[in-house]
This record gives C-alpha cells, sequence and structure tokens, in this order.
C-alpha cells in the first residue's frame, strides 16, 4: 500500500540576529519584558532578502540532500503571508529559479496554519496518480510588515523559512488524519496587507498596503481553546489516544500558549518541544523550523508518531497527524 512520506526537510534563517536589548534601544521595551511574557529572546532578521529567496535557500538545500531531479518535481507550494508580490506567486518564483520545470506552483495564504494546510493540500494531490513529488515549503519576512514602533507586536515576530520534500512510499511512514477549521468571524483579530478600493478617479494619492495589526489577547484566548479542541479530533480521526502521540510540534507564537496548550491536553510539557527563544514567531515558516531542528537532532526518530498544529490569522487553526 502507498503511503505518504515526508523524505527531507531542510531550513533556512537570515544571518542578521536581533535580541531583545537591541530591541530595548529603539522602543520602550527589555529583554525581561518580552522574555518574560513570550518566551522569545531573539528573532533572525532579513535585510536584502526577500521572501522568495529564503525560500529558494531552502529548496537548493532540499534537493542538494535529496536525490531528486528538478524536473522530477510535480507541484511546489509556498505557504506564506509574506509574499514577494501579489504575484508572481512566492512558489513561482522558486520554481523558476531551481528550474522545475514541470512543476505546477502556487501560494496558500493560512498566515501561521500555512504549513499544515499546505500538507494536507500536498497529501490530496499526491492521491492523484499523476502527482508523485511535492516540495512544501513555509516562509516569511514579516520584518517588512511589521509596525517597528508598535511594541506589542514588533517583539513577537522574525523571519526565516523551512519546507519538506514529500513523496509516495511503501515504508512504514503515513499521513493518519487532519483537521482544519476556519473562524473568518474572528480576521479582523488579526491582520497584515489590507488594501482599499481607490476613492476617487484618477487616484491621488500612492497605493497604500496597511501593516501588521493583533489583539493579542482575543489570539491567546483563540490559541488556547480551539488547538486543543482540534488536535484532539485530528487524533480520534487517527484512532490515536493523545498518550500514543509522540511529540506535538506546535506553531512557535508564544511559550505561554504552548505550555496552556499541554496542560488542557493533559499532556507532558515535555512532548512540546519549543525554539521560540531563537526565532520568534516565524509564522507559516515555525512549524517545519521546528520539525527540521527535531529531525537533525536525531530527537524525532522514524516510525514516531507526530501532531503538526498551526494556528493563526484567518482566524485559521490546522493539525496533521502523521507517523514520521
Amino acid at each position: 500500500m502507498e503511503n505518504i512520506r515526508i523524505s527531507k526537510i531542510a531550513s533556512y534563517v537570515p544571518s542578521k540576529v536581533i535580541t531583545n536589548d537591541d530591541l530595548g534601544e529603539i522602543m520602550d521595551t527589555s529583554d525581561e519584558w518580552i522574555s518574560s511574557r513570550t518566551g522569545i529572546k531573539k528573532r533572525h532578521i532579513s535585510v536584502s532578502e526577500n521572501t522568495s529567496e529564503l525560500c529558494i535557500k531552502v529548496a537548493e538545500k532540499l534537493l542538494q540532500e535529496s536525490d531528486w531531479e528538478c524536473a522530477s518535481i510535480d507541484l511546489i507550494i509556498v505557504a506564506t503571508m509574506s509574499p514577494d508580490s501579489y504575484t508572481p506567486a512566492t512558489a513561482a518564483l522558486v520554481q523558476g529559479k531551481i528550474g522545475a520545470t514541470n512543476a505546477v506552483a502556487f501560494d496558500i495564504s493560512a498566515a501561521c496554519s500555512g504549513f499544515v494546510y499546505g500538507l494536507t493540500v500536498a497529501q490530496s494531490f499526491l492521491m492523484q496518480n499523476e502527482i508523485k513529488k511535492v516540495m512544501l515549503i513555509g516562509g516569511e519576512v514579516l520584518s517588512k510588515v511589521i509596525d517597528w514602533s508598535e511594541r506589542s507586536s514588533a517583539v513577537l515576530f522574525g523571519d526565516g523559512a523551512a519546507g519538506v520534500l514529500l513523496e509516495k512510499s511503501t515504508k512504514q511512514s503515513a499521513f493518519l488524519a487532519h483537521d482544519l477549521k476556519t473562524y473568518g468571524e474572528l480576521g479582523d483579530k488579526l491582520k497584515a496587507g489590507e488594501t482599499k478600493p481607490i476613492e476617487s478617479f484618477p487616484r491621488t494619492k500612492e497605493h497604500v498596503i496597511s501593516g501588521f495589526s493583533m489583539s493579542g489577547r482575543d489570539v491567546y484566548t483563540f490559541a488556547t481553546h480551539k488547538v486543543p479542541e482540534s488536535i484532539v479530533t485530528a487524533s480520534k480521526k487517527a484512532g490515536l489516544e493523545l498518550e500514543q502521540i509522540d511529540w506535538f510540534v506546535m506553531h512557535q507564537a508564544n511559550s505561554r500558549i504552548v505550555e496552556q496548550i499541554a496542560k488542557k491536553l493533559k499532556q507532558p510539557i515535555s512532548k512540546f518541544p519549543m525554539n521560540i527563544e531563537e526565532y520568534g514567531n516565524t509564522s507559516a515558516a515555525s512549524v517545519p523550523l521546528l520539525l527540521d531542528e527535531l529531525v537533525k537532532s536525531e530527537k524525532i526518530k522514524r516510525g514516531q508518531v507526530i501532531a503538526l498544529s498551526g494556528f493563526g490569522g484567518g482566524l485559521t487553526v490546522g493539525t496533521q497527524i502523521i507517523k514520521y
């Protein structure tokens, strides 16, 4: 029986690091204030690389570490809320740069749930006979949409990209179940890149794109209630008890949120690894960035059961349970 398997994982982050102390020099904040409330100590910030360039670095790593030829890739998906442009899609830029001439390419916009949504989309494509190899990347340059004078949000985010190669396999790996939810009525709780129609013609001012805004309290309440529900739902679909899940790889938004989710699920916090201290919130890159670290450090091993869960703008929640 053919299953779906993550064959390779890779990540890339910009070299420039901004610490909490660095932020304290440009706004009214401190390392103690940020780390005690979020668990974040520093973040990587892109100076000149756009989102597609981060994703291209990941794509090149994935190809270098595998035996895949560019021409063998059937589909490239990029999950991002900070694309280079409205069009072309960031995935199309990746496809063109690496020379994957046979690949269909498009983006997914589901903010911090994007990578998990992308896994489900990739799974659907791989169930078709003509799609055999998929590259899925979550990439963000959030620093270009952040209002750096707004302390409550500017301290939270970082830039980065990470991704996977997915293929059909007869090995023990498998996608077991998923749960996706969208709560559009709460969409105004987290917004970025809002545009508005022209008020007059001919237009008398430049086209304006809004920056990032978030209701932190509402998003916290949403995440700590809806994410545990999603994980439980996906686990039941997979026929698993929570105790049978080896690792919960969560979106790294806030260490307090992850701790509260673990508490609500009545699972030990040791099963909820975190790297938010190093990277901050990297939105769609967050889950695969952590997954890459866990696989490279050999904490996650083949055959283990993993719950991958993202949550954020939309508002959205997504959980995918896999046997790695």
